[in-house]
């Protein structure tokens, strides 16, 4: 009988931390997409269209703040749930990787696009 109990608490406690676990992706995925609409935006302001690609690159690092922090702590939660026991830092390295390469291809697309100088 308690072998019985002990297995349902442990199905109930698994079957919690899979909804927690979902939960955390789904607010990371919300996050990566709220970061890159923002990213979307400053690519597409006319006011950004004259600026040279070193200069579009400082905008966007220092762009969105609020919404690569959001980003960066939901996917940071989500890394430490799903990898529970990676070294500590490993959730927000890859975090600031994601934020670095969103960077980097939305500046690569700028640069990418813009018409060449005559």
């Amino acid at each position: 009988m308690r072998a019985l109990i002990v297995a349902m608490v442990a199905m109930m406690t698994s079957a919690a931390m899979a909804d927690d676990i979902a939960d955390a992706r789904r607010q990371a995925v919300g996050g990566r997409d709220s970061y890159w609409n923002c990213l979307s935006r400053e690519y597409t302001r006319d006011g950004n269209r004259n600026l040279s690609g070193q200069d579009f690159t400082s905008l966007v690092a220092s762009a969105c703040s609020s919404e690569r922090q959001n980003f960066r702590v939901a996917l940071v939660d989500y890394l430490s749930m799903q990898f529970s026991g990676a070294d500590a830092a490993d959730p927000m390295t890859t975090a600031n990787n994601a934020i670095a390469l969103a960077q980097k291809e939305i500046v690569t697309a700028f640069i990418g696009h813009k018409p060449a100088r005559r």
